[in-house]
């Protein structure tokens, strides 16, 4: 596992404090560019830019821009705050690609995705898998990772469905 501090990085939120104290008229524009083939695996993308000023708003001229997307499901506070973790992840990189970083360009939030390994949502994937094969390999990852029974059956109910 790699071996970092969180308290070394900078969160989002100090980022955007910053961002004002230097340009009391910047903006911080968001964008939900997700499309129904990203909904389709449960995931969103959002695009953020970063404007020193209106002007600069007015002429669609950003400073710098970023994008992210979150999972569905995947890690806590995804489980009911995915689109809102793809802001703020967004926002953390435009603000970072304008200079807004401190010694590390990740953001905490960025850093502690990687402290945390995420789980998948098979439930989800399952809905892409519909052959025995691919159920079989679904099976076996979720049990790998030591899903709880219900996901397990889950996964079994659609193969014994397919096999009917």
């Amino acid at each position: 596992m790699a071996q970092f501090n969180l308290a070394e990085y900078e969160t989002v939120a100090e980022r955007i404090k910053r961002f004002y104290k230097d340009h009391p008229d910047g903006r911080i524009v968001t964008r939900n560019i997700t499309e129904q083939h990203d909904r389709a695996i449960s995931t969103w993308v959002v695009a953020a830019e970063i404007y020193l000023s209106l002007e600069e708003q007015r002429n669609y001229a950003p400073k710098a821009t970023g994008l992210a997307f979150e999972v569905d499901g995947v890690g806590m506070a995804n489980k009911t705050s995915a689109l809102e973790n793809a802001e703020t992840s967004a926002i953390g990189r435009a603000l970072a690609n304008a200079g807004y970083f401190g010694d590390k360009k990740a953001s905490r939030e960025e850093m502690s995705k990687v402290s945390a390994p995420e789980a998948k949502n098979f439930i989800a994937l399952l809905d892409n898998v519909n052959d025995l094969d691919g159920l079989r390999s679904l099976y076996l990852e979720a049990k790998q990772a030591k899903q709880p029974q219900a996901v397990l059956l889950t996964i079994k109910a659609k193969a014994d469905n397919l096999t009917q």
